[in-house]
């Protein structure tokens, strides 16, 4: 049923809860993942890039697939694409709640989970159009944004709680619970029927998901030392040339397109979009760098880590909540110039407090301007993006919105954990060679191991792999890994830090198309 335009009836209360639980396990599932790295690590006898690569993955079939989700949804139905969309996510909880390989982890969390995702975010938001109308669809939009914000908050908290005193398992089995319980309220979604063209443009979904996963792929290739690292990367920029080659002509032909590029003719849409990938590369290696740190420097446990990084998430939430209540009152792009300013300033100050912290606490600080930062870029880059596309076509462009944030997480986290081991390997191969401790044989074995298989560790780790070895060797090896480290950590950091100013530099833009007249795609 349709809600009156006033208030929301019972049904249609009961309707909202779910889709924002759905929206919930969305968000708060990477948040699990972050924070039980090492927890992940021990238990599946994997390693931290091996992790770091699932996560990364997941993001990116998400980004990758995202557009051809909103196809599906309009070819089988809304509400079709929804159920999909929650199963695909329930298959990826199954798998994480009884995993033991990081084969199953990869194939069932990260690329069935993720293709979940692709379906589930672009139906979930055809859905609260049409199922309310009027002032209760604007109160269900904020609801179901208000639960990403507050899973985006306390997801570390929460996951950290549950992996320290119970098991990572047991956190995903509850996210298998909480799908269930969405799942069980599905007599009360109504579909929402499509009326456009049924005609799918293939050719244009090929391209997308090559493009987006050739650059993704290139760069977890490139953190696992293969060999078809520029392959991969050449493969990505070229079908993504070939995608905006392709949409012109074929929408000059008046064929069906996977993304109408009239969508782009705004400015303040390109500008958007580009904001929100921007952003979102910070937001993902950010978070991947961070709980690495924590845990495998620090050797944190997950509600160690969660605490530590509240601090971020904690203060992103209460500025996006607070400047929502002030929607208005400033230009969007000063909002954004300042959110991104503080972005820098809090990434900038982390770079020399990483060699010294001793703990968690003394990132607070940064963390907290960092998390106010972003704070302030949540509660204006969807409704600046999106403001200015007609209502016809507000679904296209948040999908196309929705996959550019998808698509800059991934290529962040990937990015972040590409250069950390990059700058590990090559640190630890240096040092190590120029040691006057290790043996010239023990010096070439040390380098040619990290040249073969890079790999994070904390103390404890490495001293339990150099319990064969001399003394004098194992004791020069651990200190060669604990003064690398850090300075591989502030590397990885410098992705958030490089994507904060170009989203400065990018806001000067949207002062400028502030000061030209709207137009509407």
């Amino acid at each position: 049923m349709t809600a009156p335009a006033e208030a929301l009836g019972r049904t249609e209360r009961r309707l909202a809860v779910l889709l924002a639980l759905a929206m919930f396990v969305l968000v708060v599932d990477t948040s699990l993942m972050n924070v039980s790295i090492s927890a992940v690590v021990r238990d599946l006898g994997t390693t931290v890039s091996g992790v770091q690569s699932a996560i990364a993955l997941e993001a990116l079939v998400s980004a990758a697939f995202i557009l051809v989700g909103s196809k599906v949804g309009d070819l089988v139905g809304r509400r079709r694409a929804y159920v999909l969309g929650l199963l695909g996510y329930a298959v990826g909880a199954a798998a994480m709640t009884f995993a033991q390989s990081l084969t199953a982890v990869i194939v069932l969390w990260a690329v069935v989970g993720g293709l979940g995702a692709s379906l589930l975010l672009p139906a979930m938001q055809s859905l609260v159009h049409g199922n309310f109308t009027g002032t209760a669809q604007k109160k269900v939009y904020a609801l179901v944004g208000a639960a990403a914000s507050i899973a985006a908050a306390v997801g570390p908290l929460l996951g950290g709680f549950i992996t320290t005193y119970l098991s990572w398992r047991v956190a995903f089995g509850l996210e298998l619970v909480v799908i269930v319980v969405v799942l069980s309220g599905i007599r009360l979604v109504r579909d929402v029927p499509y009326t456009g063209s049924r005609e799918v443009d293939v050719v244009g979904a090929l391209l997308s998901a090559a493009g987006m996963g050739g650059l993704v792929l290139g760069v977890l290739a490139w953190q696992e030392g293969a060999e078809s690292v520029g392959l991969l990367l050449a493969v990505g920029v070229l079908a993504l040339a070939g995608l905006a080659l392709w949409l012109v002509r074929r929408s000059r032909r008046g064929r069906a397109v996977l993304i109408d590029p009239g969508l782009f003719r705004p400015p303040r849409f390109r500008i958007g979009v580009s904001q929100q990938l921007l952003q979102q590369v910070a937001l993902g290696g950010a978070m991947i760098a961070l709980p690495i740190f924590l845990q495998m420097v620090l050797e944190y446990d997950a509600m160690a880590a969660g605490l530590s990084l509240a601090p971020l998430s904690l203060s992103m939430f209460v500025v996006a909540l607070a400047m929502s209540r002030r929607a208005g009152r400033w230009p969007a792009h000063r909002v954004v110039l300042g959110g991104f300013g503080l972005l820098v300033a809090g990434v900038g100050a982390l770079l020399p407090v990483v060699p010294r912290a001793g703990s968690g606490w003394a990132l607070a600080g940064p963390l907290v301007v960092a998390g106010c930062g972003l704070g302030l870029l949540v509660s204006q880059l969807n409704d600046y993006t999106l403001s200015p596309v007609s209502e016809e076509r507000v679904s296209e462009a948040a999908g196309v919105n929705s996959a550019g944030g998808s698509f800059g997480l991934s290529f962040g986290l990937a990015l972040a954990g590409a250069v950390l081991l990059a700058t590990l390997s090559a640190g630890f191969t240096a040092q190590a060679r120029a040691s006057d401790v290790l043996a010239p044989a023990d010096q070439e074995r040390v380098a040619a191991a990290l040249e073969e298989d890079a790999e994070l560790m904390s103390t404890t780790q490495l001293q339990a792999l150099l319990a064969d070895e001399p003394p004098a060797a194992a004791a020069e090896v651990v200190r060669i890994n604990e003064e690398v480290r850090p300075r591989a950590l502030q590397a990885a950091l410098l992705v958030p830090l490089v994507a904060g100013v170009l989203g400065a530099a990018n806001a000067l833009r949207m002062r400028r198309a502030a000061a030209t007249p709207a137009r509407t795609a």
